[in-house]
């Protein structure tokens, strides 16, 4: 089953907690939240404290994707602040399967994100400890930059991959995902879709979120019944 996973970077925060009712009312799985602190990437966005907001305005999980150097001091914080779901990059973390334990124990569904330039070997060892695998098909940093098409490549060799080591994690997918690729990405593997200015960048963030799942869906239908 497809899901979607808004990320609030492109949201209106001034009307956040209006914008969340409204894509969860809509049908959205998670909300996802970009954590960035200016030195992993060229960027500074939220912290804990926001997640907490979220975590008042909506039922949804939370999905929390930590660009941020040493994340094991603030993984804690995050679980407290309401996360559901704790993403961390390889590239920031010296001991990637204590980190990926210590998101376990505090009681979060625990990730492992892959960036552009990031080779799946990287991963190898751990696909069978995290429950998903969130692959970067921008760099990460900015929200609404173009997709990279080497990414489709890329999601094959991870489905491959997860498949033969009898992992269970899932796919995701965040970075330049929209109604004209949402059925591909779906083809080649993802299971998760990451939307920022696709849903939250448009007038009507509800019906363009239904109107983006109606896309994947139809594609995640057919993979069903190969």
């Amino acid at each position: 089953m497809v899901e979607i996973a808004p990320s609030i970077l492109s949201a209106d925060f001034t009307r956040l907690g209006e914008q969340i009712a409204a894509i969860e009312h809509a049908g959205a799985a998670y909300v996802h939240v970009d954590v960035m602190d200016g030195h992993f990437v060229p960027n500074l966005t939220v912290g804990p404290f926001i997640v907490e907001s979220v975590r008042r305005a909506t039922q949804l999980p939370i999905d929390a994707h930590l660009m941020i150097e040493n994340p094991d001091n603030f993984i804690g914080a995050f679980a407290a602040a309401g996360a559901n779901l704790i993403s961390v990059h390889p590239e920031a973390t010296y001991h990637l399967h204590r980190t990926i334990s210590y998101i376990h124990q505090a009681g979060c569904r625990a990730g492992v994100v892959l960036n552009p330039a990031t080779p799946l070997a990287m991963i190898e060892e751990v696909v069978n400890d995290v429950d998903y695998v969130l692959v970067m098909s921008v760099n990460p940093g900015f929200g609404g930059q173009k997709f990279i098409p080497s990414t489709f490549e890329k999601l094959r060799r991870l489905r491959t991959l997860i498949q033969t080591s009898g992992s269970r994690a899932r796919i995701e997918i965040d970075g330049g995902i929209g109604i004209e690729n949402a059925a591909a990405v779906v083809a080649a593997g993802a299971e998760i879709l990451v939307a920022g200015s696709a849903v939250f960048g448009k007038p009507d963030p509800a019906k363009a979120l239904r109107e983006l799942l109606d896309a994947a869906s139809v594609q995640a239908s057919e993979r069903s019944l190969a």
